[in-house]
């Protein structure tokens, strides 16, 4: 496949080897800490190879899953964990936690703007679903950041009135042009709640982030994190599951929602996933730093190939494993997120179109040819089919197979642009070469 990919994107591939190597030191070193938690966290539960058993039926008695959910609410800095495969997502997971902790009256604010776009619905904020939060009685407002800032003048006047329940963070972009926000800035924010608001909940949409930097909003005093193990904390093992973490009084909430009153954490087969989902957390700080390196390597090859509005830059902080780029044309997008489909370990035969999916108000173009379905641990393409035409790139379990897959898509739309240049130029005028008449043309491309 290597052979396929063009010359001078190889030559450029290489050069980003000693371009980025301090970046990849530092992502190496964020991985040794993550991994010394997470190892530490093993040691002091005595992790067993029983507790890897199948509990089926009504789930009683699961020491393994015990212990696991005290290793993710070690690895989260949080007192108490809710780790289960009946959570199916993390749209599922922030549902689940949203509806346990909110009741007809209360208010939720947002105070990261519009929720990313499955959360709309869920919030009532599209749809006509009878159960969604508005639906139910929650009132929703939300509070924009400014200059992707958090408006904490606002965010201090509207919580002066203590009268808001819950307040949610999306640590992530979502599909937005903001940047994803750096864990000192959601600790600064919470800091600067908890002066004027010691009761409001406050929770914290962890997708993407975990693992990214050494800390956890847990640990900056997120009373509730969530997330989804087909991300980063399952590491590219745990073939489904979600978690919710924090103040044991709100996991067990949570637990009631998700079972039962009077039921809570004590009951929920395994489905024989306790052994994946061990293997996953232990893996995951490898598979958060293959993905890492994956989106640094592709922001660098963008930025280079002259590409508009690569978000982060390849020398800029990441508190995610999202990428972004503006591909400008529909044309782009499409041949972009098949070359990254072509080049995926399974299903690489199927050709991406746009197509409507669930939850999302466009249509959609996605590369996912994942060992999971859906996973975005591993490398991954999406997009809404509108203007500007954004892609949105995520995870990549190694860097050498990122490269492949990256260099590959690159290699594609660089051979339509030629192919469109050789139709375009046409006559070329005496007073030109061809070579004169591509660079005009490529200007106006």
């Amino acid at each position: 496949m290597i052979e396929q990919i063009d010359k001078d994107l190889l030559a450029l591939a290489k050069q980003s080897d000693e371009d980025l190597k301090d970046i990849y030191a530092h992502i190496d070193e964020v991985c040794l800490h993550t991994s010394d938690r997470i190892l530490s966290a093993f040691i002091e539960n005595n992790v067993s190879y029983s507790d890897f058993a199948d509990i089926n039926g009504y789930g009683n008695y699961d020491e393994g899953r015990n212990k696991l959910e005290k290793i993710f609410a070690t690895v989260l800095g949080t007192e108490d964990s809710l780790v289960r495969p009946q959570i199916m997502s993390g749209t599922n997971a922030l549902y689940l936690t949203f509806s346990a902790l909110l009741k007809p009256g209360d208010t939720m604010i947002s105070l990261t703007g519009k929720p990313y776009d499955s959360l709309q619905e869920m919030i009532g904020l599209t749809g006509d679903s009878t159960q969604s939060l508005k639906a139910c009685g929650v009132k929703y407002e939300q509070i924009d950041l400014v200059n992707n800032e958090f408006d904490e003048d606002r965010i201090v006047e509207r919580l002066r009135k203590n009268d808001v329940k819950l307040v949610e963070i999306q640590r992530s972009r979502g599909y937005s042009s903001r940047a994803s926000l750096m864990l000192a800035k959601i600790e600064h924010v919470i800091q600067k709640i908890r002066e004027v608001n010691k009761d409001v909940i406050i929770m914290v949409d962890n997708c993407y982030g975990e693992l990214v930097e050494e800390r956890e909003p847990g640990h900056v005093g997120a009373d509730v994190v969530v997330g989804s193990l087909m991300k980063n904390l399952g590491g590219g093992v745990a073939a489904t599951g979600g978690y919710v973490a924090g103040r044991k009084d709100l996991i067990n909430m949570v637990a009631d929602r998700l079972t039962a009153p009077g039921v809570g954490k004590e009951l929920g087969a395994n489905f024989n996933q306790n052994n994946a989902f061990f293997k996953g957390i232990f893996m995951a700080p490898n598979a958060v730093r293959g993905a890492l390196k994956t989106q640094v390597f592709a922001a660098y090859m963008l930025e280079k190939l002259g590409y508009k509005n690569v978000s982060p830059k390849w020398n800029e902080p990441r508190t995610d494993i999202i990428q972004t780029v503006e591909l400008g044309t529909k044309e782009n997008l499409v041949r972009f997120t098949q070359g990254i489909q072509e080049t995926s370990p399974v299903d690489s035969y199927v050709k991406v179109l746009p197509a409507p999916m669930p939850g999302y108000p466009f249509d959609e173009v996605m590369a996912c040819g994942a060992f999971t379905q859906g996973s975005t641990i591993e490398l991954s393409a999406d997009a809404p089919v509108v203007e500007p035409y954004t892609l949105y790139m995520q995870g990549g379990l190694s860097l050498e197979y990122g490269k492949i897959s990256i260099l590959t898509a690159l290699s594609k739309l660089k051979e339509d642009r030629l192919n469109a240049l050789d139709s375009l130029v046409g006559s070329v005028p005496d007073t030109m070469t061809l070579e004169q008449a591509k660079d005009e043309r490529a200007e106006n491309l």
